[in-house]
């Protein structure tokens, strides 16, 4: 069987990593994340991750060449054999085709692109409503998932508090610079008729059914 490689798009606050987890469980392909990615070597200290680190600390963007290695060094291991769903990589178009070289080293290429998109004022209403607990880092959401006691964790009882990248002015701007960088990404996908494109206004199990129904076109 061949293996199935997954490319999922789409902006901050579109529900993109809880997709990911559903798919993953669905479909038996491993969830590859590239900020995980890159937080597992930088804290597990491997030589991708000091290289990394040396251009993040001088504030600079982490060449693609590293990002890559990155990402072959996870896709080699033996419970990707099945293929990956990728989150966050590629960005561009270069970083794509890399992506289309790589695979073609394992006799396997990108099946399918999946972009999830929503009005950008929903996803800032989305995100702006989000507070995180000091203690644990569990998160709650004013509308959607509220605490019992405005303020206060129901699981440890901590203050809870709004980061700064989930304040409305940051919101918007994250989102347009997303948009942005990852439209020539999306067109790139779109010539390749790889591009599926689903409305992630909708309740999550809707989007998920859609998802599934059109890797199930492509799972060889």
């Amino acid at each position: 069987m061949a293996a199935t490689y997954i490319v999922l798009l789409g902006p901050p606050g579109v529900g993109k990593g809880t997709q990911a987890k559903i798919l993953a469980e669905q479909t038996g392909l491993i969830h590859v994340s590239s900020g995980d990615l890159f937080r597992e070597n930088i804290k597990n200290q491997t030589e991708l991750g000091r290289l990394a680190k040396s251009f993040m600390d001088q504030g600079e963007l982490v060449p693609d060449d590293v990002t890559v290695a990155m990402i072959k060094d996870r896709l080699v291991r033996p419970d990707c054999a099945a293929g990956a769903i990728l989150d966050g990589f590629p960005r561009t178009p270069v970083q794509a085709e890399a992506l289309h070289t790589m695979l073609a080293g394992f006799k396997g290429d990108t099946n399918l692109v999946p972009f999830i998109n929503a009005d950008p004022k929903m996803l800032v209403e989305r995100i702006c409503g989000r507070w995180t607990c000091k203690a644990k880092g569990h998160i709650y959401h004013e509308k959607f998932n509220p605490p019992k006691v405005a303020g206060i964790c129901d699981l440890d009882g901590s203050e809870l508090y709004q980061r700064e990248d989930d304040k409305a002015e940051t919101v918007t701007n994250r989102i347009k610079v997303y948009m942005d960088q990852t439209a020539p990404l999306i067109d790139h996908y779109r010539k390749q008729k790889k591009l599926v494109e689903v409305d992630g206004a909708q309740p999550i199990e809707k989007v998920s059914d859609e998802l599934l129904a059109a890797i199930k076109k492509v799972v060889k």
